[in-house]
């Protein structure tokens, strides 16, 4: 029994330690340059093709088209892209990076997926096989089956500014800051850009 009791507190220290270096990643990326793995993802995919619709956009990054609208009013809200009228079809909203986006894009790092993946794919793939089937049994394990993820290895929710970006937005601005406080605005009213070329 006592074997056992160290195996199962190897595996929880273990599974803290995942927890935890997910953690410190986000965290990083929030002190550096203030954006969540969630909004990076989607600004290097703005940068790559330089002008997206949202539909094209959450396919191409894996996430719902209410999660990636939630994001981009986010990144609006903060100057980092625009939203512009098609001018091949003036029913259609494009997004494009403003030049602010694209200089932070160029200075942020990997992130901690990309790294993940990277080492997983050199792996053989009984190797991979095993690892994916002992995570799905530990996920079972804590009841996880049924919880919403993304394809990213990040903390804090996927559509909000995380905590840590929000304490360091205001400690830049010389406000007094709180760790407790939550970011209460769910969803800003899109501003919509005409492009100067499409005016009639």
């Amino acid at each position: 029994m006592e074997f056992q009791k160290d195996i199962s507190e190897e595996v929880v220290v273990a599974l803290r330690r995942i927890v935890r270096a997910i953690d410190l990643h986000s965290r990083r990326l929030a002190q550096e340059f203030g954006l969540t793995g969630p909004q990076v993802i989607l600004l290097r995919e703005l940068v790559r093709h330089r002008e997206m619709c949202v539909g094209e956009l959450a396919k191409n990054v894996s996430l719902s088209h209410a999660t990636v609208t939630d994001i981009l009013n986010r990144l609006e809200k903060r100057g980092l892209i625009e939203r512009i009228r098609s001018l091949v079809d003036r029913r259609q909203i494009m997004v494009t990076p403003t030049e602010q986006a694209i200089l932070l894009v160029e200075k942020s790092p990997p992130l901690l997926h990309e790294q993940f993946s990277e080492r997983l794919q050199a792996l053989n793939d009984w190797e991979i096989n095993q690892i994916l089937s002992v995570l799905q049994r530990v996920g079972s394990m804590m009841d996880a089956q049924e919880v919403e993820a993304s394809p990213l290895l990040a903390t804090g929710s996927i559509t909000a500014d995380s905590e840590m970006v929000e304490v360091v937005t205001r400690t830049q601005a010389g406000q007094a800051t709180d760790a407790g406080d939550e970011d209460v605005e769910t969803n800003p009213r899109p501003r919509t850009v005409v492009h100067p070329s499409a005016a009639t």
